[in-house]
Order: structure tokens, then sequence, then C-alpha cells
């Protein structure tokens, strides 16, 4: 993994917290119950954390809150943007689906892509859950966790909303398109 500075200016913190916080209050549907100034003080108290999700808005995934572990304590974060993250597409799911590509290869991978921003790609159950908060990936689709026996077979999974239904489909790893990148979550 590269060395990255994950380190933020008061000021990039400052912005931050301001989309964030505008983008809770535009969208309380997801997450209603819920009070900006806990979160805001769980964020300010992780700013690994806000790299992460720096990171999401920075590649145009518009995290937003969708849900709260009580057990764990932690607030879950979701891209959110209504297309897969522009900053995100053309790649393919994996390093090794990458290295098996003979030409035209894109420059990265979703897991890797993932790893580097400390986030995780959303599963197939997680796709589902934010499919239910808004009509997401009308006109793109998003890779998503591929279970380890379909990813052994050269497979990976991809996802996307159409006729007014989620569809979950399979692609070889090294694929990719100009509309597909991939959707991830995290845990503050």
């Amino acid at each position: 993994m590269p060395n990255i500075n994950k380190e933020m200016s008061p000021e990039q913190l400052e912005t931050l917290l301001r989309v964030l916080k505008t983008r809770f209050e535009k969208n309380i549907n997801r997450h209603k119950g819920f009070e900006w100034g806990k979160i805001a003080v769980k964020l300010l108290a992780k700013p690994e954390k806000m790299w992460s999700l720096n990171e999401m808005e920075e590649t145009g995934g518009e995290p937003d809150v969708i849900g709260y572990d009580k057990k764990l304590d932690e607030y879950i974060f979701f891209d959110c943007s209504t297309e897969s993250p522009k900053g995100r597409r053309s790649v393919c799911y994996d390093r090794e689906g990458l290295e098996a590509r003979k030409k035209n290869k894109p420059e990265n991978n979703a897991i890797d892509m993932a790893a580097t921003m400390g986030i995780e790609l959303l599963s197939e159950e997680k796709y589902r859950e934010l499919q239910k908060l808004g009509k997401f990936d009308t006109k793109t689709s998003s890779w998503i966790k591929t279970p380890a026996s379909i990813r052994k077979l050269g497979g990976a999974l991809f996802a996307d909303r159409r006729y007014n239904r989620v569809f979950v489909y399979h692609n070889s790893a090294p694929s990719y398109y100009g509309v597909r990148a991939f959707r991830g979550s995290l845990r503050i």
C-alpha cells in the first residue's frame, strides 16, 4: 500500500463537517431520530475516520449516516451518491483481476482502492439495505463484495437498480466499465 498522508488541516475538517451536516439534514429519512451533534462528536474524536470520509467525498461517494450499531456504539456511513462514485469508475474488481488483463489495463481495482481509503465494499446484503433508502445506480453499477467461492472461479459480483428492482450480476474480475465503480461503508 502506498504511503499516504492521512492528516487533514483544520480547514479541511471544518469543510468536510459542514458538507456532511448539510447532507445529513437534507436526507433525514436515512437516519430518523439521529442527532447530528452526537455524530459530530464521534467524528472529531476519530481523525483517521474523517480522512476516510473525506476520501469517500473526494471520489464522489457522498457519504451519509444510514444506521447505528448500538452494541458497538458506532454510526454507519454508506456512499449515497445517486450513481456510482465517479472517482472510482473503470476499475477491475481486485489486484488479481487487474494483473490478469493482457491489455487496456485500468489504473486500479476496487479492493485495493477501498483498502487504501480505509473503507469496505458493500456486500450484497448492505447494497440491498442501501437501495431501501432510495434509488441508486439506475444508470450505473457497483462492484460488491464477492464470496470467495465465486472469486476462486474467476468471477466477481456487481449490482444495480433497473426496472425499479435491484439486480445482482456476475462478470469476470478483470472486467471494467466506464459506468461501474464501487460503493463503500465506514463505521465510526
